[in-house]
C-alpha cells in the first residue's frame, strides 16, 4: 500500500468528534484577526520552511461561525496543494499534516527534516479525502515555569521559530507571559509605589516565574530598566505574531501578590504574608498578599488588565492567575475559599467584563485541598468563566476525583518535564489512553488537550507523540507510531533502528508508575551515601538500543537528528551505568576497602567525563549556548554579570544557599566536566580520606565542602564552547566498546572489581587527553 493510500485510509477511519459539555461563555475566545491576515501569516510560515517552493502551496482561511472546532482540508491537483482551515492555526496544522503524513517529514525542537517531491509530482487529493476536525476546541501550551526554565534568554528569532512550532502543531491557546513586569511597573508607579519597592519585589530573569506566582520575591534581581523595556517590546512582537495565526494568547491577570511597599502606600489595605516556600527564608519569600475581598483588589486587577490592553492593542479575554500555587491558604473554610476565588475573578472582570480566568490545577495536589475546599474555590466563579488546567493528568489526574472540576471546564494536560531536566523519560501509554478516557468520563467538562512542561527542548519523541493525538478522538497504535517516527525523523527504514526505538518505547518511554521525570541520575546530584535514582526500566535494554543505533552508524553520519539521538541514548546509558558504579563505590566504602574506593571513585569520575565527551559533540547539548544567550541580554557589563549568574544559579544551586539544589539540572557538555565532575572528585577524595583516617562519614561536613565548589562555579565567568568538539558517531562507538562488558554483564551479578587497565588514575591523564582518546 502506498504512503498516500495508507494515510488516506487512516483519515477515513477517524470517528466523529467526541464532545463533552458545551460552555457558551467560552465562545468569546475566538480570534479577531481578519481571515486575510491569518492566511498571510500561514503563507509566510510555509515560505520559512520550504522557501521558493511555497508557491506550490495555496492557503485559504475560512472561519466557520457555526462551530468552535478547528477544521482543515487538503486538496491537490498534483502540482499545487491547497490547504483550507477555519483559522490560521488550523491551516498551519494542515501544512504540518502534509509535511509529516504525506511526505514523511519531521519537525521538532532538535531539528527538522522536510523532504518534498519533485515539482509537479504531488499526490492528487480529491475533495473530502483529507478533512480533519479537532475533537476539542483548545490545544493549550506552556507551564508558567517554562518562561524561566526555557524561554528566559530567547530573542525574537527563537520566538518566531517557537510560534511557528505552536501553529504547525495546532496550539491555539498558549501563555504569553513576557513583559508583565514592565506592565506592573507602569501600574504600581502610578499607584504611588517607588522603583525601590519594585526592585525588592521583582526577581531576576531566571526566577521570574516564581515571583509571578508569589513563591519568592527579589531573588536574582533587581531587574534593570533595560530588561523591563526590552522584554515588554519583545512581548508585543510575540502577541502580534500569535494573533496573526488566530492563536488566542493567554495574558497574566492579578493573583493578589504585591510588593512589600504596598502597605506603606495603602496602610488600610488587608495585606498579609504567605508562608515560606522552597526552603527559602522570609527575606526572599513570605510574599505579601492582598486579600481578594479588599476593594483595592479590583482596583489593582482592573488597572493591570486595562494597561495590558492599551499596550497590546486589545485583549483576547483570557487571563492566567495562580493565587495559591504550592502555597497553603490561611483558612480551609469553604466560605473563605469561595470568596477568594470570587474576588480574583472580579479583579479580572473589573478590567475585562468578558474575561475568562485560566488557572493551573497543580495546587490541588496539596493535601490541604479536600473535596469541600476544591469545590468551594472552583464554584466561587460562575460556571464556564474559569478554565482549569489538569496540569499533570498523565500521572495524577484531578478531574476524576473532583467530578470534572465540579462543573468548570478543564483541559487535559501532559506535564512530563520538571525543571527542564534532560533525562530520557515518558509515559506514552498513559498519554495514549488518558485524554480519551477523560472525554468519556461521566458528565465530562473537558474542552481541550495541552502540554505543560516546566522545560522544553528535550525528549522530542514524547511531544511529537502527544501532538499526533490532538486532532484525533481515538488512541494510536504505539508500535506503528514509533516505527513511523524514526522513519520520518531520519528519512530511512532500518531494521536495527526500528528495534532500537521499539526498545526505547518499551523502557524509558513507557513509565507506568508514580515516577516523575525529575532526573535523579547520580552524576547530577550532590553526592551522598544514600542516592537512589528512580529506574522503572532495565537500563541494559537501553544499552542494547544504543548498540543497535550504532550498527547504523552510516545513517547517523548523514542525519544530524540521528546524531542528536545517539548523544541522548549514549548519555542515558552512561548515566545509568554510573549508578551501578556508585553502588559499588558505597559498598567498598562500607567495607573500608581503600583500593576499591579509589577504583570505583575513579571509574565514576571517568564516566562523567565521558558523558561530557559525548554531549560536547553536538551543538544542541552545550552549556555554552545557555550562558552566552544570557549575556547577550545584557546592555552593559553589570547586566551581563547579573544575567550570567542567574543562568548559572538556576541550573545548579537554585537559590543563594542551594535552596532547591539540582532541581533544574542539565546534562550538558561543559557543565558535566566542570560543575558535576568537580563535586564527584571532591566526594571520592573525601571517602578515601575517611577510610585512610578511619573517620566516620558526616554528610553535613561534606555538604559544606560541596557548597564551596558549587557556589564558586555559579559566580565564575569562564566561557564554555558554543561549537561542538569531535565526531558524535566516533565518540559514541568508542564509548560503547569501552563500556560494553559492563553493559552486557549479567544484571544479577556484581562486578567483583573493575579491571584496573580501564581506570586512568595517572595524574598526568588530563580531561583533554581523555577526549582525545575517544576521538
Amino acid at each position: 500500500m502506498s504512503l498516500k493510500l495508507y494515510f488516506l485510509l487512516a483519515v477515513c477511519l477517524l470517528s466523529p468528534a467526541v464532545l463533552g459539555k458545551d460552555f457558551p461563555t467560552l465562545n468569546i475566545l475566538r480570534s479577531k484577526t481578519p481571515p486575510a491576515e491569518q492566511t498571510s501569516a500561514v503563507e509566510s510560515l510555509i515560505q520559512r520552511f520550504v522557501g521558493e517552493r511555497s508557491k506550490e502551496f495555496k492557503v485559504k482561511v475560512n472561519p466557520d461561525t457555526s462551530s468552535y472546532l478547528d477544521n482543515f482540508q487538503v486538496l491537490s491537483d498534483g502540482k499545487v496543494i491547497t490547504i483550507q482551515g477555519t483559522t490560521g492555526v488550523a491551516a498551519a496544522r494542515g501544512f504540518y499534516h502534509v509535511l509529516t503524513e504525506l511526505f514523511g517529514g519531521h519537525i521538532s525542537w532538535s531539528g527538522n527534516r522536510i523532504p518534498l517531491p519533485e515539482p509537479g509530482h504531488f499526490p492528487v487529493i480529491k475533495p473530502g479525502e483529507i478533512n480533519v476536525t479537532s475533537p476539542q476546541r483548545f490545544r493549550y501550551y506552556q507551564n508558567v515555569c517554562t518562561a524561566s526554565y526555557s524561554f528566559v534568554w530567547w530573542n525574537w528569532t527563537r520566538w518566531e521559530q517557537e510560534i511557528d512550532w505552536m501553529a504547525l502543531n495546532g496550539y491555539n491557546l498558549p501563555l504569553a507571559f513576557n513583559g508583565q513586569e514592565g506592565i506592573w511597573q507602569k501600574v504600581y508607579l502610578k499607584m504611588g509605589l517607588t522603583q525601590a519597592d519594585l526592585d525588592k519585589h521583582f526577581g531576576g530573569p531566571a526566577f521570574l516565574a516564581w515571583e509571578r506566582m508569589g513563591n519568592i520575591r527579589g531573588w536574582g534581581g533587581p531587574l534593570p530598566q533595560s530588561w523591563l523595556s526590552n522584554d515588554l517590546a519583545l512581548q508585543k512582537q510575540i502577541i502580534k505574531r500569535m494573533r496573526s495565526f488566530g492563536i488566542i494568547p493567554v495574558l497574566p491577570g492579578f493573583a493578589g501578590h504585591v510588593p512589600s511597599g504596598f502597605s506603606r502606600v495603602f496602610p488600610q489595605a488587608q495585606v498579609s504574608q504567605l508562608s515560606p516556600w522552597g526552603h527559602f527564608d522570609c527575606n526572599l519569600t513570605c510574599t505579601y498578599f492582598l486579600d481578594p475581598m479588599d476593594p483595592l483588589f479590583k482596583t489593582v486587577g482592573k488597572a493591570f488588565i486595562e494597561t495590558q490592553a492599551e499596550e497590546y492593542g486589545g485583549t483576547d479575554h483570557i487571563y492566567n492567575a495562580d493565587t495559591f500555587n504550592e502555597m497553603t491558604p490561611k483558612s480551609s473554610d469553604p466560605n473563605y475559599l469561595s470568596n477568594v476565588s470570587h474576588g480574583v475573578f472580579e479583579g479580572i472582570t473589573a478590567g475585562d467584563p468578558d474575561g475568562i480566568w485560566l488557572m493551573q490545577g497543580w495546587l490541588f495536589l496539596n493535601a490541604f485541598w479536600g473535596q469541600s475546599q476544591m469545590k468551594a474555590l472552583l464554584q466561587g466563579v460562575p460556571e464556564g468563566r474559569m478554565i482549569v488546567l489538569d496540569l499533570a493528568a498523565e500521572s495524577t489526574p484531578i478531574y476524576s476525583r473532583s467530578s470534572s472540576f465540579y462543573g468548570q471546564p478543564f483541559i487535559w494536560c501532559m506535564l512530563h518535564n520538571f525543571g527542564g531536566n534532560t533525562g530520557m523519560y515518558g509515559k506514552v501509554l498513559d498519554v495514549n489512553e488518558g485524554p480519551f478516557t477523560a472525554m468519556k468520563f461521566k458528565d465530562s467538562t473537558m474542552i481541550g488537550m495541552g502540554i505543560t512542561p516546566e522545560g522544553i527542548e528535550q525528549n522530542d519523541v514524547v511531544y511529537n507523540f502527544f501532538n499526533s493525538l490532538t486532532f484525533r478522538d481515538t488512541s494510536l497504535n504505539v508500535t506503528q507510531w514509533f516505527s513511523n517516527y524514526y522513519r520520518n525523523r531520519y528519512g530511512v527504514s532500518n531494521a536495527n533502528i526500528d528495534s532500537a526505538w521499539q526498545s526505547l518505547c518499551n523502557t524509558v518511554y513507557s513509565c507506568r508508575d508514580s515516577h516523575s521525570d525529575h532526573d535523579h541520575g547520580v552524576p547530577v546530584r550532590r553526592p551522598s551515601l544514600t542516592l537512589s535514582p528512580d529506574l522503572w526500566y532495565n537500563w541494559r535494554t537501553v544499552g542494547k538500543a544504543w548498540k543497535m543505533i550504532l550498527s547504523a552508524a552510516d545513517l547517523c553520519g548523514k542525519s544530524d537528528l540521528c546524531r542528536y539521538d545517539l548523544v541522548d541514548v549514549t548519555r542515558q546509558v552512561l548515566e545509568d551505568l554510573s549508578f551501578e558504579c556508585y553502588k559499588n563505590l558505597t559498598t567498598a566504602f562500607e567495607n573500608k576497602n581503600l583500593d576499591e574506593v579509589k577504583v570505583y571513585g575513579g571509574r565514576l569520575e571517568e564516566i562523567i567525563q565521558d558523558m561530557d565527551n559525548i554531549t560536547s559533540s553536538h551543538s544542541k547539548w552545550l552549556l555554552g549556548h545557555w550562558l552566552e544567550a544570557s549575556k547577550r541580554k545584557g546592555t552593559n557589563e553589570d547586566e551581563m554579570k547579573l544575567y550570567e549568574y542567574n543562568a548559572r544559579n538556576q541550573i545548579t544551586l537554585w537559590g543563594p544557599d542551594g535552596n532547591i539544589l539540582d532541581y533544574g539540572n542539565k546534562q550538558w557538555g561543559g557543565l558535566l566536566r566542570s560543575y558535576y565532575y568537580s563535586r564527584w572528585v571532591l566526594f571520592t577524595g573525601y571517602l578515601q580520606d575517611l577510610v585512610m583516617n578511619q573517620t566516620k562519614y558526616d554528610q553535613q561536613v561534606f555538604n559544606k565542602m560541596s557548597f564551596q565548589v558549587e557556589s564558586s562555579w555559579t559566580f565564575a565567568r569562564d566561557q564554555y564552547p558554543t561549537n561542538p568538539t569531535g565526531d558524535t558517531v566516533a565518540i559514541s562507538s568508542s564509548l560503547y566498546s569501552k563500556y560494553q562488558q559492563f553493559i552486557e554483564w549479567p544484571a544479577y551479578s556484581r562486578h567483583p572489581f573493575v579491571p584496573r587497565e580501564l581506570v586512568r588514575r595517572d595524574s598526568a591523564y588530563s580531561y583533554q587527553q581523555g577526549r582525545d582518546d575517544v576521538e
